[in-house]
């Protein structure tokens, strides 16, 4: 049997991020060491800074990653892309050229006999509500459709310019510490799910860039998945277990 990988919230081309060529390379060195191991991959969001997908052009870059995606799913893995709130605008550019599968909503799965929630994490249980206009704004038909009519060298620059100042609002870069169980939004979140789908044995999200194990039940377990800029984390699932690691370039437990 083989495995089943999940990461997330690499943010890939920011401008805040200053090793932003080492921390491809390392991603990919990731994904080429697993690629005999994993049956499926599971990105769960963020995996770019920003995204945005016109009809005929797509953004600068990435090369190396994108091409690691289409040797996975050329090798028989399912890869699964979530898109976030930096990558929404994905089209079908990522599923046409590297076969990969997008979700743009949060996925109830079973793997192995066991259920999953995955989700990225964004706008679940976030009472923020300038963060909620900003999610509406962002996926408005109509002002993606006016977003489009923008040259891409201006659309790219604004939208790579809003990301890093997004970033740098926050201390040293990086999103709040853990703010303790009765506190952290996503865990409220999935105790309140929890109650109508007591079934889910695991939930996994992204987005809050922290890492997280937390047992919510006998039989149900919350996982927040770190990122690739900080910690280079992952979860793998063997079938039986779920383990929450950190990439050591070199080396995979499993």
């Amino acid at each position: 049997m083989k495995n089943v990988y999940f990461l997330s919230d690499a943010h890939l081309g920011s401008r805040a991020i200053e090793h932003g060529r080492t921390q491809e390379r390392r991603l990919v060195n990731f994904l080429d060491s697993i690629k005999h191991k994993a049956s499926a991959v599971y990105l769960l969001g963020d995996m770019f800074d920003f995204w945005y997908e016109f009809r005929t052009v797509v953004p600068k870059g990435y090369t190396r990653f994108l091409g690691k995606l289409s040797e996975l799913t050329d090798l028989g893995v399912e890869v699964h892309f979530f898109t976030g709130n930096h990558d929404l605008w994905c089209g079908d550019y990522l599923t046409k050229e590297c076969g990969v599968i997008i979700h743009r909503e949060p996925l109830t799965a079973e793997i192995f006999g066991k259920e999953f929630y995955l989700a990225h994490g964004d706008g679940l249980g976030d009472p923020d509500k300038k963060f909620k206009m900003l999610r509406a704004m962002f996926r408005s038909r109509t002002l993606q459709t006016l977003f489009s009519a923008l040259h891409p060298r201006w659309s790219m620059e604004l939208g790579l310019n809003w990301a890093k100042h997004s970033r740098m609002k926050r201390v040293d870069g990086k999103e709040p510490e853990y703010m303790g169980e009765n506190n952290e939004y996503l865990v409220l979140y999935t105790k309140e799910y929890l109650k109508s789908h007591p079934n889910i044995n695991y939930f996994i999200y992204g987005h809050r860039h922290i890492e997280l194990d937390l047992m919510l039940s006998s039989t149900a377990r919350i996982l927040i998945l770190g990122d690739w800029i900080n910690y280079f984390s992952y979860a793998v699932f063997d079938g039986e277990n779920l383990f929450l690691e950190d990439y050591v370039e070199g080396e995979t437990k499993l």
